[in-house]
């Protein structure tokens, strides 16, 4: 199995095919902790999405790229801003390609991740998204090497993450300083995640 642009389209209609709900549902617990508007982020962005989707250049890396430049376009939230920097970390170490291995998706991730970590200053174990994407990362490396068996694995190993965390506090961003309510409720980053992948499976 390989990634192409038009893996990266039929992601983006999946998605946006759910992300009203998904995002009155982040929004609700964005709420919770923070300013509420993690659902408008991610419906802002996937309907831009939508609208370029069929622009995109057969180049992935570009491809990528394109879909960073959009979400930018209309998302100034933090967690917007770490989607278009995972993006395009990914697009840098893709351009000029066609064609991406599911082999090489791993590492693909962890240069996102590790992007996402240099520009937002979150670490591992703040019960961010970052968590549940190292999670993913980890499942995607042992699992075996076809598309659907990767997807359930990241599917597992999502809900074993919020699931880990969910008693700890939140050690950053606004939902820091409710660290104690943070307790006990679902990082609304952590979920947004897994409502994402949850699409994808679909």
């Amino acid at each position: 199995m390989s990634f192409t642009t038009r893996s990266l389209q039929t992601a983006i209609d999946k998605i946006h095919a759910n992300i009203e709900p998904i995002g009155k549902e982040m929004n609700e617990l964005d709420g919770r902790l923070g300013d509420g508007d993690l659902g408008v982020t991610l419906i802002n962005g996937f309907n831009n999405l939508a609208k370029v989707r069929d622009d995109l250049p057969d180049d992935f890396g570009m491809a990528l790229l394109s879909a960073a430049k959009a979400i930018t376009a209309v998302s100034g939230s933090s967690f917007g801003t770490l989607m278009a920097t995972a993006l395009m970390a990914a697009a840098k170490s893709t351009k000029g390609q066609t064609s991406i291995d599911q082999t090489a998706l791993p590492e693909l991730l962890e240069s996102a991740q590790n992007a996402m970590i240099s520009r937002g200053g979150a670490n591992l174990g703040d019960k961010t998204m970052l968590d549940v994407m190292d999670a993913v990362i980890k499942a995607i490396r042992q699992s075996p090497k076809t598309g659907k068996d990767m997807l359930a694995a990241s599917q597992v190993a999502a809900d074993q993450t919020l699931a880990a965390f969910r008693d700890k506090p939140n050690k950053i961003g606004r939902a820091r300083v409710y660290s104690e309510k943070s307790v006990g409720l679902d990082d609304p980053g952590m979920m947004a995640l897994k409502r994402l992948l949850d699409c994808l499976a679909d």
